[in-house]
């Protein structure tokens, strides 16, 4: 099975300082939808793995973050693509839990969720947390230049072996061309 691990906010849809807290503040980034539907239509699996700690904060509750990703499951398959599963830490930074990213729990989850391993799988974020957890599942770390993920680039320490792309749909772009050249 193929598989790419998302992200959410920056990469999927428009990162904000403020969380975001509903349904209507979930903007999807230019190009990442038609993106996920082209791994879709290759016959990959789309996952997402998102803190949230808006949760913790008591910012929203679980039904809204649940109409959040409903609205992000429509988006993406009204473009045409499917997200096979999304995993959240609802936890704060200084909760100790093993899903928070950077700690690879969500990864884990998603392992098991979809009954693969996780060597070599794709994984794109815009922080180094993403890259750190990927990393530490033992995954392929990729990070996109939007989101915070110029900041991140900028501060570099990197995990080693990490790609950077501009967007979502550049590393799609890749994973295909990538592929197509294994003959897969």
């Amino acid at each position: 099975m193929r598989l790419v691990i998302l992200d959410r906010d920056g990469v999927i849809n428009r990162d904000s300082p403020d969380y975001i807290k509903s349904p209507q503040e979930w903007i999807p980034l230019p190009g990442s939808l038609e993106a996920i539907a082209r791994l879709s239509r290759a016959g990959w699996r789309v996952a997402v793995a998102t803190n949230q700690s808006g949760l913790a904060r008591g910012l929203f509750d679980a039904a809204t973050l649940e109409a959040i990703h409903e609205r992000m499951y429509r988006a993406v398959e009204a473009a045409g693509g499917r997200i096979d599963c999304i995993h959240h830490c609802p936890h704060g930074p200084e909760d100790g839990c093993d899903c928070r990213k950077p700690r690879p729990g969500l990864l884990h989850r998603i392992a098991r969720d979809l009954g693969v391993a996780l060597e070599g799988v794709p994984v794109v974020g815009d922080s180094a947390r993403d890259l750190e957890a990927a990393r530490a599942a033992g995954c392929r770390p990729i990070l996109v230049r939007t989101g915070n993920g110029e900041r991140t680039l900028a501060r570099g320490a990197l995990p080693a072996q990490t790609r950077v792309f501009p967007d979502l749909a550049a590393v799609v772009e890749h994973l295909l061309a990538e592929e197509a050249g294994r003959g897969d």
